[in-house]
């Protein structure tokens, strides 16, 4: 009976694995016959030689490091006070972090286009339209859309940030940790920053990763608010060539993939270290 078990664990293993594998090695397969009769790379030099591809990719990555440094700012110490001092709140934070799972992005992108935009007469006509989201700027850069883009982007990560965070503090005695600490006489910044943090490193960066994995991809709120990211750069290449997107999209999963194996990377040794005390 055990062997039967095993045997169907394998099958379905397999498929599962076929399930994901096959599509990936597809558009691998696909991307390399750029050149007729000839198996290469050439999509992926074109690709990587396309200056809007290495402009939208350096933005949306700045984006990701800016979102992923104000949720921990923001998530870590949130979580903290909750399970210190009001643990009977938990339900309802855990309720609002649910939301972005049930409001679409495009609600929230048009939400945002109402509150801070504001309505502009045409000259001449009895048009009214919505001014772009641009009264703020330095040089060529708005730096009010930018702003309300990464608020964005943290609202739509609050899920998996939050969870991450809050995983990593079930793992951790976060009170006696504190207590101890404050006995030793640390203030409240002292005991985020050297003691807090250093033993959630593992949930940080599996949220700051799912993060990353986030905002390279998004279009939605890029699109709507106007910035050149590399979701909209990656949809619209799609719209006219066949080949770069192939070869872009493969790239997204292997960063993609291998977001996923440092987080089980570090996970994995903050486990075994954690054990081994």
């Amino acid at each position: 009976m055990k062997r039967i078990n095993s045997i169907w664990s394998w099958v379905w293993f397999i498929i599962g694995a076929l399930y994901f594998v096959m599509p990936l090695y597809a558009t691998l397969d696909f991307s390399m016959h750029m050149e007729r009769d000839k198996i290469g790379f050439k999509a992926y030099a074109v690709a990587f030689s396309d200056p809007k591809f290495v402009e939208t990719f350096v933005r949306s990555n700045l984006l990701a490091v800016v979102t992923i440094i104000v949720s921990i700012g923001l998530i870590v110490p949130t979580a903290y006070w909750v399970r210190m001092r009001v643990p009977e709140a938990r339900r309802i934070v855990e309720f609002i972090t649910l939301l972005p799972f049930v409001i679409p992005a495009i609600i929230l992108v048009f939400g945002m286009i109402r509150v801070f935009s504001s309505p502009v007469r045409i000259p001449f006509t009895d048009i009214i339209i919505m001014q772009p989201l641009t009264t703020l700027s330095i040089n060529r850069f708005h730096l009010g859309t930018y702003i309300l883009i990464v608020a964005g982007y943290m609202v739509l990560a609050l899920p998996y940030m939050y969870r991450a965070v809050d995983t990593g503090m079930r793992t951790v005695d976060v009170r006696t940790l504190t207590e101890a600490s404050q006995s030793l006489g640390a203030n409240g910044f002292t005991i985020m920053w050297r003691v807090i943090l250093p033993n959630i490193r593992a949930a940080l960066l599996s949220g700051a990763l799912l993060t990353y994995a986030i905002v390279v991809g998004e279009v939605v709120l890029a699109s709507f608010l106007g910035l050149e990211t590399f979701g909209p750069y990656l949809f619209l290449l799609g719209q006219h060539r066949a080949y770069e997107p192939s070869a872009l999209t493969f790239v997204a999963f292997l960063l993609t993939w291998g977001a996923m194996g440092i987080i089980q990377l570090v996970s994995g040794e903050q486990g075994q270290v954690a054990g081994a005390h």
